[in-house]
């Protein structure tokens, strides 16, 4: 979807565009009218002087004293012409008209006025204006026509054009830059304000930080409202899910002691039943309280993880765990790259996946970030030298409570919580044959990208 800049600039620059547009037709259409008026205004001037210098006598004779002021009625073909008429003959003419007579139309009016027209001339169409002068009232009038060619009129209209379209495009230009330099001016404050959310979103804040003018700073303050409001309710829910871990725990411990009295008084199968079940109960509330855990922290902006920091965690935890068994658990990991996840959360996940790992390998396990993860998800991989599993039971093992080898130690939490902690997270957990023989859990989790 375009950015709200870019649909203010571009509504901008429409605007200016139809602007240009509209004006120049304007300009164009009045300066149009104008020249147009002064060609015709030149040639009544021309046709006075023309009447007073060509002088008819009644026998037909012309007479021109001198030629027009304007030298170009002298110049051959040059688009400015004069020619006297009478009875559709040729008393008189200019040096530049050659060829044969100006045909305009024959006018109704029979006075002295001046009529213009346009007729095709000997270079062109050619604007005349012509009077009519009664040598005697019973014979033809004498007709003095003078003229000039459109294209001299053209000329001067399409070399103004040009000029109008060079300096409204250069002006719709300078208002088209000038427009988007304010308005990305006028979009810092919210440009200002997502840089704060970033720093609040990759954990280097806990609120929106900065200088915001009158109008955007309303809009901060709520955010920051909203932020602080989020951290305490999330704040009370993981109080309440500890408190409720803790209000569990008492009667699960009674419940068991008094499996133990019971197994003590020759009821085995009544106790084993008990424990059973207070195991069941335990893995349960185990589970939710980390969900809930995990659920109030994916909410928490700033929830930031470094996955070479825990992973070095971790192996050094697990290292000692298990040295009696002399396995070599190897951290790959040098990706400075962090993840949008609560940092117990991921050394939980991957606790619990290096853990398992251990339980199952011989002499090895792996920790190493997959070289051709997405851009928006890392992908984390534990891998060990063990036996693996058979790919009917790579479901399987995910559900709570569920083991494929009973031999094992633990209660069969530890996948499915990985599992429901990487969803909440947007992630996700798959299980593959390894390269070391055994098997490989790839965990994915979304990469931060502003924070690495």
């Amino acid at each position: 979807m375009m950015s709200l800049k870019n649909r203010l600039i571009g509504a901008a620059v429409l605007w200016i565009v139809v602007g240009m547009l509209s004006a120049g037709f304007a300009l164009s259409a009045i300066f149009r009218e104008h020249v147009t008026q002064q060609f015709y205004d030149e040639l009544y001037v021309h046709l006075d002087e023309l009447q007073r210098l060509v002088n008819v006598g009644k026998g037909g004779q012309a007479k021109v004293e001198r030629q027009l002021s304007d030298p170009r009625y002298d110049v051959d073909s040059s688009g400015f012409y004069w020619e006297v008429q009478r009875n559709d003959h040729v008393l008189a003419r200019s040096e530049s008209l050659k060829g044969g007579i100006l045909k305009t139309p024959v006018d109704d009016a029979a006075d002295a006025g001046v009529h213009t027209h346009e007729i095709d001339g000997p270079t062109g169409s050619l604007i005349v204006a012509e009077r009519s002068k009664w040598t005697a009232p019973d014979g033809p009038p004498v007709r003095y026509i003078i003229g000039t060619d459109r294209r001299h009129l053209e000329t001067v209209l399409a070399s103004f054009n040009n000029m109008l379209i060079l300096a409204l495009g250069l002006l719709g230009l300078t208002m088209a830059l000038a427009a988007a330099v304010l308005i990305t001016f006028a979009m810092r404050p919210f440009a200002g304000m997502r840089e704060a959310l970033m720093r609040v979103r990759s954990g280097q804040e806990k609120r929106l930080s900065g200088q915001f003018p009158p109008e955007v700073q309303p809009l901060a303050d709520d955010l920051n409202t909203l932020l602080a409001s989020s951290s305490d309710l999330i704040q009370r829910a993981r109080t309440q899910a500890g408190n409720l871990a803790h209000g569990l725990k008492t009667p699960l411990a009674i419940l068991t002691d008094e499996a133990h009295k019971i197994a003590e008084q020759g009821l085995e199968q009544s106790s084993k039943t008990i424990f059973e079940q207070c195991s069941r109960m335990q893995t349960q509330i185990n589970f939710q309280i980390t969900r809930a855990r995990a659920v109030a922290m994916r909410a928490v902006p700033g929830t930031v993880a470094s996955v070479a920091k825990a992973a070095s965690e971790v192996t050094s935890a697990l290292s000692r765990l298990y040295r009696d068994r002399m396995l070599n658990i190897d951290n790959d990991i040098a990706d400075p790259a962090k993840v949008a996840c609560d940092p117990q959360d991921l050394n939980e996940m991957l606790a619990n996946l290096v853990d398992n790992a251990c339980k199952h390998a011989k002499e090895k396990v792996r920790i190493s970030v997959a070289p051709g993860s997405p851009s928006d998800l890392l992908q984390i991989i534990v891998e060990d030298d063990g036996p693996g599993l058979p790919p009917e039971a790579y479901d399987i093992v995910f559900d709570i409570g569920q083991r494929w080898d009973s031999q094992k130690p633990g209660g069969g939490l530890g996948l499915a919580i990985v599992r429901d902690l990487a969803r909440l997270y947007g992630g996700d957990i798959s299980l593959h044959p390894s390269k070391l023989g055994g098997l490989a859990a790839i965990l994915e989790l979304p990469r931060l990208q502003d924070a690495c």
